[in-house]
């Protein structure tokens, strides 16, 4: 297939007439190694996978498989398992009689697929571009390289890739990041913008962050650093960033859009559960400890645990 991938298209795809506008899509939707996990996997604790509500289950999966570009592992008429690599990363149950969760309720910001490479970025870019994908905005982040979208059910999406973390810069515990204009034509210089070779995700594909809406920035820091125990590694205007090993960030919390929101209605679609893995069984004990002693509701599982935050999101801690 022969693609006019040219800058103007890719603004069009993001609904821009500027890269600054982009940029700020981005800020809107925001606020390396080869041959292996990247450092977002390599952490003591890292984010396993993601189970979403969805009304129409056959378009929302056709979406993940051909845009983003994840295997279907398994489907039937009330759910779907995505992934790459023999490794889940998505679930989609379907509630085809659900009201879509409004995007002023706690709940999902966006799923994070992180690329092994910069290079994967770039192919998969020309991959949503040749297919007229709707971005809504592309950004450089410092520490990463990041695009923007939306699945069929408003569910939003970043796909990224970091740079090295040797090149993040560090002050008094916390990284630097920003959300500039992505420089396209040196992502696209590395490969060839004229025919798409983005066929599936890499093996090496995984979700590299989660981003979530919540009702108070205090109440969600106090859950997610204090009790499940991630460090903290970033704040700006109505926004925290929180990871385990110093990676960038494993998951964000803002209020931009849900300032003061009350519990989550689980009868809409969105966010089920994500999870979070280890393969210290320590590190899963104190979790454990910390929110018992908090009075968070913990149900068991076989390989972990199932917690609660003050909104109603699960998250589930569990052990490799």
């Amino acid at each position: 297939m022969t693609i006019d991938l040219t800058r103007r298209t890719l603004l069009q795809l993001a609904g821009a007439s500027s890269l600054a506008m982009a940029a700020a899509g981005a800020a809107r939707a925001e606020g390396h190694p080869q041959g292996g996990p990247t450092y977002a996997s390599r952490t003591p604790m890292r984010v396993g996978m993601v189970t979403l509500r969805v009304k129409n289950l056959d378009k929302v999966a056709d979406y993940y498989r051909d845009v983003i570009g994840l295997t279907v592992m398994e489907r039937s008429g009330s759910a779907a398992r995505l992934g790459t690599a023999g490794i889940t990363l998505l679930v989609l149950e379907a509630r085809p009689d659900a009201a879509i969760e409004p995007r002023n309720a706690a709940g999902l910001y966006h799923t994070a697929f992180l690329m092994p490479t910069r290079k994967d970025l770039a192919r998969w870019l020309v991959h949503a571009a040749s297919h007229r994908v709707p971005l809504s905005g592309f950004a450089d982040h410092l520490v990463s390289e990041s695009v923007y979208l939306d699945d069929p059910e408003g569910n939003g999406i970043e796909v990224y890739a970091d740079r090295d973390p040797s090149q993040w810069q560090w002050s008094e515990g916390s990284v630097k990041m920003a959300t500039d204009e992505l420089n396209i034509p040196d992502l696209l210089s590395l490969t060839n913008t004229r025919v798409s070779d983005y066929a599936k995700a890499p093996d090496g594909l995984r979700v590299g962050h989660m981003h979530l809406r919540v009702g108070d920035l205090a109440q969600a820091q106090s859950f997610y650093q204090g009790t499940v125990g991630l460090d903290p590694t970033r704040s700006r205007g109505g926004a925290a960033f929180l990871s385990s090993g110093r990676y960038h960030h494993h998951l964000g919390i803002n209020v931009w859009q849900s300032q003061g929101a009350g519990p989550r209605d689980d009868t809409t679609t969105g966010l089920a559960w994500f999870s979070l893995v280890t393969d210290k069984p320590e590190i899963l004990a104190a979790q454990e400890e910390r929110l018992r002693n908090g009075g968070v509701k913990v149900a068991q599982l076989p390989d972990g645990l199932e917690a609660v935050d003050p909104w109603g999101t699960r998250v589930r801690l569990l052990k490799l």
